[in-house]
């Protein structure tokens, strides 16, 4: 993502106009550090930005989400001197007006913070220091369900997935405005068997472009994959050939930035000859990278693979405080996902052990028709898109936390409990 020229030289002294037309297929801005903005561009849309008088070197970049650190920024190069002072008005817009005639609204930054935030900089303070991981959730916080639904008895699954911008909680004392399919992230789990068609209907009700991409179906992604513009809704229509657990995700660019702001869910195609359980429970594992208070996720700390926070179902604590439950000798399969974007997990469950491990596409212990053995598993290992099952029995009741082994992210939250009665 560019600004072509990525800069111009400009005479001290001199007004600057500048014709900004987006010839790139999704929104784009341009805003300066003096407050003036062009406003969002569609793409083959033109506009006009009144610079005003330049006095001194200005920066400038696009304020979508994400796109800053993708490359999109601009300089005004100033030169000679023209006998501008250096607090000249290279400060305000036309007739003086301090805002370069941009309206607030215009110079506002995708998720509420002013111009030159990108959502997360400058006047605008990331929520980091707001967050305990020793309090409970907030007392309107929901929990994410992790209950794993059997797969439905249709082979034809017609399923509508709305984007939507979601303020929610995402830590104790943490707010953030995250980018949803179906008003939830992660996403909704979908569930069907080998050979299932499943017909997917996307509609973007956010405010910039969006796309997804399911990884449990194989098919070019010129067109299924495209991004859509707010209002837009395409239809993703793909067969289950291959069972396991998948990952789907928004893949407009930065797709780093999607998936670390929400936008991310599990498919899961059950093997053919998967047996019953008495228990099944799903877990997504995903980063926080905090931007303000109820602003969008921090592209720079995305950038840079700083995490504030590594989660289970969207929420750092809230499996401490709302358990999974299983009773003494009960069968418990825990499906998990990572979708990182950028972290592994190494998942594992305190005081028990696997008896059947189930990792991207095939039984690598135990499973229908395997030998018997003494052998065992302590954890599953994932990197970002992998995804798992693992089995076990309790052999006694009490509280058995599950983490990822990584030790640095479950200090970091990744961690929950399961109560065995």
């Amino acid at each position: 993502m560019r600004f072509v020229p990525a800069s111009v030289q400009v005479e001290a002294g001199d007004e600057l106009v500048l014709v900004v037309t987006n010839v790139d297929d999704t929104v784009h801005d341009l805003v300066l550090d003096t407050g003036v903005a062009s406003g969002r561009l569609a793409p083959g849309a033109t506009t006009r930005v009144e610079a005003g008088v330049v006095g001194r070197a200005v920066e400038g970049w696009c304020s979508v989400a994400g796109h800053r650190q993708m490359g999109m920024t601009f300089d005004v190069e100033v030169v000679g001197t023209g006998g501008v002072p250096d607090d000249a008005a290279a400060q305000d817009g036309p007739d003086g007006d301090p805002s370069g005639g941009a309206s607030h609204h215009d110079a506002v930054g995708h998720g509420g913070a002013a111009a030159g935030t990108d959502g997360a900089e400058g006047s605008a303070p990331t929520a980091e220091g707001d967050m305990d991981l020793m309090a409970p959730p907030g007392e309107a916080f929901t929990t994410y369900d992790p209950v794993l639904a059997p797969a439905p008895e249709s082979t034809v699954h017609r399923v509508r997935l709305e984007v939507t911008e979601v303020v929610r909680e995402v830590a104790p004392g943490v707010e953030q405005t995250v980018w949803t399919f179906g008003g939830t992230a992660p996403g909704p789990v979908l569930r069907g068997k080998v050979g299932d068609r499943f017909e997917v209907t996307l509609v973007n009700d956010g405010s910039l472009g969006h796309s997804i991409d399911f990884h449990a179906g194989a098919l070019a992604p010129d067109r299924p994959m495209r991004t859509i513009e707010p209002g837009e809704t395409l239809t993703y229509t793909f067969t289950a050939t291959r069972s396991g657990i998948w990952m789907y995700h928004c893949s407009t660019m930065p797709m780093s930035m999607h998936i670390a702001n929400g936008m991310a869910g599990a498919v899961v195609i059950d093997p053919p000859d998967l047996p019953p359980v008495d228990r099944e429970y799903l877990l997504v594992q995903s980063e926080l990278y905090l931007g303000p208070q109820r602003g969008v996720a921090d592209a720079d700390k995305i950038t840079g693979e700083r995490p504030d926070a590594v989660v289970f179902n969207g929420h750092a604590t809230q499996y401490d405080h709302a358990p999974l439950e299983a009773r003494v000798g009960e069968r418990v399969r825990l499906w998990v996902l990572d979708v990182g974007p950028n972290r592994p997990s190494a998942f594992h469950v305190v005081g028990g052990q696997f008896d059947t491990v189930f990792h991207e596409g095939a039984w690598t212990l135990g499973g229908p028709g395997a030998t018997p053995t003494t052998g065992g598993a302590q954890v599953l290992g994932l990197h970002p898109a992998q995804g798992g099952f693992v089995e076990l029995t309790f052999p006694e009741a009490g509280h058995y936390p599950f983490v990822s082994h990584l030790m640095v992210d479950a200090e970091r939250g990744a961690h929950g409990l399961v109560r065995v009665e």
